[in-house]
């Protein structure tokens, strides 16, 4: 039975991380947003990733910064102290998230089901989704939407990008045809190699696009970027830490293709509708691939799977991991500069 026959007053998302994980969650609030446009939504969320979460249409935006430690809890429960909601959506099963569950006073509290309440979520929440036939992160968060009573659960994304990040993407692009690579997931072991990147980006450049490689400012990205820029003389462009989260995004929607590791940028082309070859090995990315465009996934995940356990997929729990450090390099270059041509031919 659905939760609501009418709009509820207001709802609380609660989804503080990661990037990824959070375009995914977007789907699920615009549904709400379409079935109950009176509803006031207030959306608590990492520090980053409120950067993205701002540009939605109709959200109250409260950042919760972890650096802070304890402190962010109390910061929390003070800008929340008038707030009652009709609905909390608990939508992240880690300790941390359902501490901040404690400052968020709801009637329900709607959290994960069994198979995915990790972390003891389920001791935070009074009511649970429904199992989902699927074991992808976004119908995962689409149950959400289904267990209050939203019929439409159509996956679309509506962003309003500031024209200022628009603009400084037209003139990066510059009205060429452009191959970004965000080489780089927070988990090196989701790392392809660079012989790989720089192999990819001379395919595209002899293919006449221009090659932008994109990421954050950490030592790792730069020295991955470094690397790629010298192999290949110089001819692809270094934006390292040189784009804010939504001047990425609003780059990624104005290229042609994106290549990326199973990372943020992955999920941020699908909900901008940009081609996107997506990298895996360890995770399944029928759990977290790009949702929209897993046609153009690569991955070696199955295969090793099977190495690792003597088991088919459909004898594993969703969540099992490849735990071969060597994983990604397993993809072969071939494989991907294949999906790129192949992208390109779709395209023509």
């Amino acid at each position: 039975m659905p939760l609501f026959t009418f709009a509820p007053k207001s709802i609380c998302i609660l989804r503080l991380s990661a990037i990824g994980d959070v375009c995914h969650a977007i789907a699920c609030v615009q549904a709400i947003q379409r079935q109950w446009p009176e509803t006031k939504i207030t959306w608590v969320t990492g520090k980053l990733e409120a950067q993205l979460v701002q540009n939605l249409a109709n959200i109250e935006v409260i950042s919760f910064d972890k650096k802070l430690g304890w402190k962010a809890y109390f910061q929390l429960r003070k800008q929340l102290k008038n707030h009652r909601f009709d609905a909390l959506l608990h939508m992240q099963a880690a300790l941390r998230s359902s501490l901040v569950s404690l400052m968020i006073k709801a009637k329900i509290k709607l959290g994960f089901d069994k198979a995915r309440a990790k972390d003891g979520q389920w001791l935070f929440t009074n009511k649970k989704i429904d199992t989902a036939k699927s074991s992808h992160v976004l119908d995962g968060f689409m149950a959400f939407a289904k267990r209050l009573g939203v019929q439409d659960l159509t996956v679309k994304w509506e962003l309003q990008l500031p024209a200022e990040s628009r603009q400084k993407a037209k003139l990066l692009i510059d009205n060429k045809p452009t191959f970004i690579i965000s080489p780089a997931a927070s988990k090196a072991y989701k790392n392809w190699t660079v012989e790989g990147y720089s192999a990819a980006a001379n395919h595209a450049l002899k293919q006449g696009y221009q090659v932008l490689i994109c990421g954050a400012p950490t030592t790792l990205e730069k020295t991955i970027a470094e690397q790629i820029v010298n192999n290949t003389q110089q001819q692809a462009t270094n934006l390292i830490g040189k784009t804010t989260l939504i001047e990425l995004v609003a780059l990624i929607q104005q290229a042609d293709i994106l290549l990326a590791p199973d990372t943020g940028p992955t999920h941020m082309a699908t909900m901008v509708n940009t081609p996107v070859i997506g990298l895996y090995a360890h995770h399944n990315p029928k759990r977290t691939g790009p949702y929209t465009q897993l046609n153009h996934v690569v991955s070696v995940y199955e295969q090793l799977i099977s190495r690792q356990t003597g088991k088919t997929i459909n004898e594993l729990p969703w969540r099992a991991r490849v735990k071969d450090t060597d994983a990604m390099q397993q993809i072969s270059i071939k494989s991907v500069t294949t999906m790129f041509d192949q992208i390109i031919k779709e395209q023509e």
